[in-house]
């Protein structure tokens, strides 16, 4: 037998003995029950990899060696017992993640399901880490890393839409000015800034949505097609995911048999509970993005252009920066209210740093104009 293939065979025994141990460790320090009898049958099956991997060794001839988990695995269940789940999870999931696609061009495992279970681990676990409900609320905010709120992250994109709009403009603005450039000049190039970041932004925002939608709808096709060919092994996926978010083991069963009496209603559940997308939505229109990101964009910019249209000279510059400075002082203001930073910082901080790039534009504008005199 060739000697990688030997390597191979023994590194997938390893790997099982490592995830089968590892999960144990959750299990012993899960303290919802619920949580923890998933890990547990996830710690099964994984001990059921280890025995088919060891199996295929003795066929070959080959001894699979002792059953002891790896220093890495053993440093991150002495973690789990002693911290907590928190605390590993992410590192399973990350793990589970990356080892959902090791077996499918490994003979031996496709012939014997594996890279099935290997998705359900990942999808399991991945489901706990998103949604709210089953693990604690400590855990799910370490996970995810972050609290929801779709206001909020609305609010936290216009805010930074206009200012992106603002900042940048401001600096091309001071920069043309720097150069000594004539009243006329500055407003077309801050008109042309303008018009030229909005649709760059409208357009990368379009094609942002536009290419998650589609990724989206690649993944739900995909799952439609697997609940076609294996029913049973999304409905016990099913089961897993409501455990994970705390039904006793019989109510999830219950609840996915339900489900699945019906084509349209599981993938619409499997879709939002593995997938975390909204079959209906896909994440939002695409249009309705860009707009948005060229209007927010054109509303940040058109602040330092002002003062052109009826002004010239230092007056023009002088009330393009009050102008600015006023707008950047009210989205400072405005990111307080997701930052959690007092108002009076943030307006402070978001002052200074859009001065500063102005300064440093209007600067160099200024070295160059000199030059070219």
């Amino acid at each position: 037998m060739p000697e990688d293939d030997i390597i191979r065979l023994k590194s997938n025994y390893q790997g099982e003995i490592d995830g089968a141990t590892l999960y144990d460790a959750l299990a012993d320090a899960e303290s919802d029950k619920n949580v923890a009898a998933v890990f547990r049958r996830l710690a099964s099956v994984e001990r059921a990899h280890a025995e088919f991997w060891a199996k295929q060794l003795e066929q070959r001839g080959q001894r699979p060696g002792p059953s002891t988990p790896g220093l890495e695995t053993r440093s991150l269940a002495w973690f789990a017992r002693t911290f907590g789940t928190a605390l590993v999870l992410p590192i399973v999931a990350r793990n589970e993640a990356r080892d959902s696609i090791k077996y499918d061009n490994q003979a031996e495992a496709a012939a014997a399901g594996l890279p099935v279970d290997e998705r359900t681990h990942a999808r399991v676990i991945q489901a706990a880490v998103k949604h709210e409900g089953g693990l604690p609320g400590s855990t799910l905010a370490q996970l995810e890393g972050r609290h929801g709120g779709g206001g909020g992250n609305a609010l936290r994109a216009a805010v930074l839409g206009a200012n992106d709009g603002l900042v940048s403009n401001l600096s091309l603005v001071m920069g043309v000015a720097g150069a000594a450039a004539d009243g006329k000049t500055i407003l077309l190039t801050g008109l042309a800034g303008l018009v030229a970041g909005a649709c760059s932004m409208a357009m990368g925002e379009w094609l942002s949505v536009n290419s998650a939608r589609e990724m989206a709808q690649k993944q739900i096709d995909a799952e439609s097609t697997e609940i076609k060919q294996a029913p049973d092994v999304e409905k016990q996926e099913l089961v897993l995911i409501y455990q994970a978010k705390g039904l006793e083991e019989h109510q999830a069963r219950s609840l996915a048999e339900k489900i699945f009496s019906n084509h349209g209603a599981a993938l619409d559940t499997l879709a939002r509970e593995e997938l975390g997308v909204d079959p209906a939505e896909l994440g939002g229109s695409a249009w309705a993005a860009a707009a948005s990101s060229f209007f927010l964009f054109s509303l940040g910019a058109i602040f330092p252009v002002i003062a052109f249209i009826f002004a010239s000279g230092d007056l023009a510059v002088g009330i393009s920066v009050a102008l600015s400075g006023l707008a950047l002082v009210t989205i400072g203001g405005a990111t307080s209210l997701f930052t959690g930073r007092s108002l009076v910082f943030s307006a402070g901080r978001q002052l200074l740093i859009g001065y500063a790039a102005a300064a440093i534009t209007f600067g160099v504008g200024r070295l160059i104009g000199v030059s070219l005199s």
